[in-house]
């Protein structure tokens, strides 16, 4: 295999963004909570929801001892809003298991909610150190393209992660900085659609690129259209809930909604989900505590 963990370093080092979670002192619950909101989310949409989450939680307790109706409140419009949810168990999780301090340890950090294989050595790896192949869509394209001369990368396999180790130096910090650049090479210059070859510092060691650009196919699963969808429709739904001060009466929860059937299925599914409680009629985000009706009233 040829030696790209030289070139991938090099150029990391004169064109890696400035992105909060890769500034000195960043705390290893913030990497946690990056990577949550990373999931599926572009990098600037998550900085601003990022800064003002660990402004109003900066540690695992903070956001525990608060109901999870405030997270997903917070969450807003990041999307996927399980993830609000699954990080306020994590962060429960991690203050009575482990002090209040996210692990270090891949087995441990895979043992909190929400938490898969590709967040427990991210966390690992650009919170403390460690060493581990951390793959995650970008990395798996420049790999694709730099070892295997494909034009995109089929289905996530274990494999991903053998190929990754393969190129990593035996160094710890050395090894999380060629984790960090393939990851970042992939997402501005090995793009999926218009890579920037000739800005490559793996152009001359890349595989596709020796082979002609050959067109190898694209097994990537294609996302369903959000307009029109029920997940739009549950977006809705937890947004009037979130606008709200006080429970609101289930008929009233987007009465307005042009598919009556699509609304009673995205709101039968939030609360399958646990996103939203429902009791008496009344529908309200999970955990939240009602205000007592005044006597006499």
């Amino acid at each position: 295999m040829p030696d790209l963990a030289a070139p991938l370093s090099a150029w990391y080092r004169d064109n890696a963004r400035d992105l909060p979670w890769r500034r000195p002192g960043f705390p290893a619950w913030g990497t946690l909570v990056s990577e949550f909101m990373l999931q599926q989310t572009p990098v600037n949409r998550v900085i601003p929801h990022l800064e003002a989450w660990l402004a109003r939680w900066p540690a695992p307790a903070d956001l525990a001892a608060d109901p999870p109706a405030e997270a997903v409140r917070q969450w807003a419009n990041l999307g996927y809003p399980r993830r609000a949810l699954w990080l306020h168990r994590a962060a429960t999780e991690i203050r009575d298991r482990h002090g209040g301090v996210v692990p270090q340890d891949v087995d441990a950090l895979l043992a909190l909610t929400g938490i898969g294989d590709y967040t427990a050595r991210a966390v690992a790896v650009f919170a403390y150190g460690r060493r581990h192949p951390v793959v995650d869509t970008n990395t798996r394209r420049v790999l694709a393209r730099a070892v295997e001369g494909r034009s995109l990368p089929g289905a996530p396999a274990r494999r991903d992660l053998s190929a990754m180790e393969a190129i990593l130096p035996p160094d710890d910090a050395a090894a999380a900085i060629v984790n960090a650049a393939a990851m970042e090479l992939g997402a501005t210059v090995c793009t999926a659609r218009t890579p920037r070859c000739p800005a490559c510092p793996l152009s001359a060691r890349c595989a596709w690129r020796a082979a002609g650009y050959p067109d190898t196919g694209d097994a990537r699963r294609r996302q369903a259209r959000y307009e029109g969808s029920d997940r739009q429709a549950r977006g809705a739904v937890l947004k009037e809930l979130r606008d709200a001060a006080h429970d609101l009466p289930q008929q009233s929860v987007l009465a307005d909604w042009p598919d009556a059937l699509q609304r009673d299925r995205a709101i039968d599914s939030l609360v399958s989900d646990g996103l939203v409680e429902a009791a008496g009629g009344m529908l309200r985000l999970p955990g939240r505590v009602s205000p007592r009706p005044h006597r006499g009233a």
